[in-house]
């Protein structure tokens, strides 16, 4: 049994530090994976879950996730989906290697079938390397800063089962992009899955991988989700996360991202779906010379929040870093924004930027944005903006003159908004797939549509 340093204000670990000593004797294998589930459910503990006397946390309330009852999936069930329900699916019909997963975990006859790769590469479960001791995944999981004051990645840590590992050797190129497709098919309140995917790109390689949540029912379940990047010198990869949950459900999910030198990363986060979420975004920039860029867009409605909140570190001189997030809010939603941009003292040279803005659509829709500058180094270029804002009376007035009606004129003005940052995903059938989804949401709502049943 686990001895653990519980925080005494923190009753509500009581049921995953139960859960963690059933868990335990499955939670040993692999040998070496014990210690960091160990080190996770210790820090779970100690940390307890975030208030709203937690800077980081004072704009999002999570104790609706605290009082659900903790319900893992600890089995695999297809539950009676099928090929064509995943083909219906937000990038389903797209052409790549596809790893489908159901309430955590890795479902094969759902999955596209294995197709001849690039000498060297993996794309397969985390679960069944795990299985094999790789030694990869030994290498490389959970082996770079994750944010120790985050106690859902620490529960992520004790608690993950399964996920997509992609690895890509020195110099190859992935010709289609890797799909991780996560369905949640559970009305249970509190069921829980912690997903944990792992993308190691080697030196001079080059990927795509696109990273989707969804559901087939409404639900109060919770995702909790870690996704670990990790990018060798010149290497170059295309990251979309796309989180359409349902609508009573709770999701809340980290990027760590660590990029070698010279090195090109670009990252989407588009976010539709969930009651409540929260992205945590981390970038490590430990190389000179790394290009990256942040990217999102969340389209809030009724009483969501979506959270994003990020950290990009300069650490090493000469790299550029851009963050582009819009928000398009409605009813009596709420989007918080809390980016942070962190240069180290040797970081000489950094040219970062930072934009947030969002077009509020109804009087009861709020948002909390606070883009950050932390700079040790002085010779940089760093900026950084915010804006709240409603649609331009006399932009609709324009288009209504040229004989466009006024809901049609909403949706053209909200849709060009939203533009702005899906145009910046490059993998061109993913970007046509996600403009099409927003304008079809416009369409059954003239302020942010309606979410499609799957």
């Amino acid at each position: 049994m686990v001895q653990l340093m519980v925080n005494p204000a923190m009753k509500e670990a009581d049921p995953y530090l139960e859960t963690f000593e059933r868990f335990e004797e499955q939670a040993k294998r692999p040998a070496w994976v014990f210690p960091m589930r160990k080190a996770g459910i210790a820090r779970f503990a100690e940390l307890g879950f975030p208030t709203l006397q937690q800077e980081d946390w004072r704009f999002t309330n999570v104790a609706p996730i605290a009082k659900l009852p903790f319900k893992p999936f600890f089995q695999v069930s297809p539950d009676s989906l099928t090929r064509e329900t995943v083909a219906g699916l937000t990038f389903g019909g797209l052409e790549a290697t596809r790893l489908v997963f159901v309430n955590g975990h890795y479902v094969p006859e759902l999955s596209s079938a294995p197709e001849p790769q690039p000498q060297g590469v993996i794309v397969g479960s985390l679960a069944a390397a795990l299985a094999d001791d790789s030694g990869l995944v030994k290498e490389h999981l959970a082996r770079y800063p994750e944010g120790e004051d985050n106690p859902f990645a620490a529960l992520n840590a004790a608690f993950f089962q399964d996920g997509g590992l992609v690895y890509v050797p020195a110099g190859k190129r992935l010709e289609k992009p890797v799909h991780l497709l996560y369905i949640s098919t559970s009305k249970e309140t509190g069921a829980t899955s912690h997903p944990r995917h792992l993308i190691i790109a080697e030196k001079a390689s080059q990927a795509t991988v696109l990273e989707s949540y969804v559901s087939t029912v409404e639900g109060s379940y919770f995702t909790n989700a870690v996704t670990e990047l990790i990018l060798g010198e010149g290497a170059a990869v295309e990251h979309v996360k796309f989180q359409d949950e349902s609508r009573s459900a709770y999701h809340v999910a980290a990027i760590h991202a660590h990029l070698g030198r010279g090195c090109n990363f670009v990252s989407h986060s588009i976010a539709t779906g969930a009651r409540l979420s929260r992205n945590n975004i981390r970038t490590a920039l430990a190389g000179e010379g790394v290009e990256c860029i942040l990217n999102g867009l969340y389209l809030t409605r009724g009483d969501q929040l979506a959270d994003h909140h990020m950290v990009v570190e300069h650490a090493q001189p000469h790299c550029n870093s851009h963050e582009y997030y819009n928000g398009i809010l409605d009813g009596r939603s709420k989007g918080v924004f809390h980016g942070r941009i962190l240069v180290r003292q040797a970081a000489q040279k950094t040219d970062a930027k930072q934009t947030n803005k969002n077009l509020l659509l109804s009087e009861d829709a709020t948002v909390d944005t606070k883009p950050q500058l932390e700079i040790y180094a002085d010779d940089v270029k760093c900026t950084h903006g915010a804006t709240i804002g409603q649609l331009n009376e006399e932009s609709i007035f324009y288009l209504r003159a040229r004989g466009i009606g006024a809901e049609t004129a909403r949706r053209m003005l909200i849709h060009a908004f939203a533009g702005e940052i899906i145009e910046r995903v490059r993998h061109a059938p993913a970007r046509e797939e996600l403009d099409k989804l927003v304008w079809e949401r416009l369409e059954q709502n003239p302020r942010v549509g309606e979410k499609r049943s799957v």
